[in-house]
Parts: C-alpha cells; structure tokens; sequence
C-alpha cells in the first residue's frame, strides 16, 4: 500500500480509465470516489489535475461535461506502479466497473454539443461513439441558440431511431 493518498488516487484513476475501452467522465469517476468514500470531491479534482499536467490522461471537454482518457503514458505508469494499488481498492474498482459498465458507456457513447459559426448561426454535432470508433456523426446548422440546445437535449433519446433511419435508407435501393 502506498503511503501517499494522492499517489494512491491518480493510480487508482489510471486503473479505471484503463479498464475500460472508452473515456469516463469527470461526474463518473467522482461517483466512484465518493460513493465508497476513498476522498473528496477537491482532491479528485487536484489528482486529475495533476494527471493531466503530466500527460498521463487526455481530456475532452463538451459544454459541461469532462471526458478522460489514459494515454500511453498513462498506461507505462501504471504497469509500472498499478502493483501499489491494494487488492481490496481492485476488487471494489472492478465490482463498480462490472456493475456500472453498460450505463457508463452508453452515457458517454451518444454525444451532442454545439457552437456559434462563423457566419452566425449554430452548428449542432452530434454523435454515436462504440468505444473509441464512430458510428455516426451529423452537424447541422439552425439559426438560433435555443433550437440547438433543443437539439442536443433529444440526442440521446433520439439517435438510435436516426441512426436506424440513416442506415436504412442508404442501404435500400
């Protein structure tokens, strides 16, 4: 066991993020940490900090929400130190993964945001992620902030029929 808590907790990010083959969000990783009281909510925020500055997760940021990634350095590191991460803190990271894992890929797989272009209308993106492969991607362009909001808020409990709908009809004749 290490006796440096936050030594201990960016190893134990690093565990995560590599047991699974797609990005956990910042609201993800805080439920672990939280829910089985390993630390607060701030000091998380300062080991993901700290992991980023040293190149050893990739972040992605979407209105809101924060995605993280190991990168490879992430990986080196922890094949280097993971040992240090006691059997019991495996057990509960893998038990959580193992329960958890289909409603953390499907939140993190459907992603919608938007942004103003350059010729003053917005442009709504959107997409379908399998682990790290996209299924399917659109931008569309609507004319004020409040339709791309709306937008982005039916994504998620629309995409599967659109991409259904997509598929269908370029593969008829």
């Amino acid at each position: 066991m290490l006796s440096e808590p936050m030594t201990l907790y960016k190893l134990m990010i690093l565990y995560m993020l590599k047991q699974v083959n797609f990005p956990l969000t910042n609201a993800q990783l805080s439920n672990f940490f939280l829910d089985h009281e390993y630390t607060t909510y701030f000091t998380l925020q300062q080991a993901l900090s700290e992991l980023l500055e040293a190149g050893l997760v990739r972040k992605e940021t979407l209105h809101n929400s924060s995605r993280y990634e190991i990168t490879q350095e992430g990986e080196d590191t922890l094949s280097f130190f993971g040992k240090k991460i006691s059997p019991a803190i495996i057990e509960d990271i893998d038990q959580y993964l193992k329960e958890n894992k289909f409603r953390l890929r499907d939140e993190v797989g459907v992603v919608s945001d938007y942004y103003k272009s350059t010729n003053q209308d917005y442009v709504v993106h959107c997409e379908v992620r399998e682990g790290k492969s996209v299924l399917i991607e659109l931008n569309l362009a609507v004319p004020d902030k409040e339709q791309a909001e709306a937008m982005c808020g039916q994504w998620r409990a629309k995409s599967q029929e659109i991409y259904a709908f997509a598929m269908k009809s370029l593969m008829s004749k």
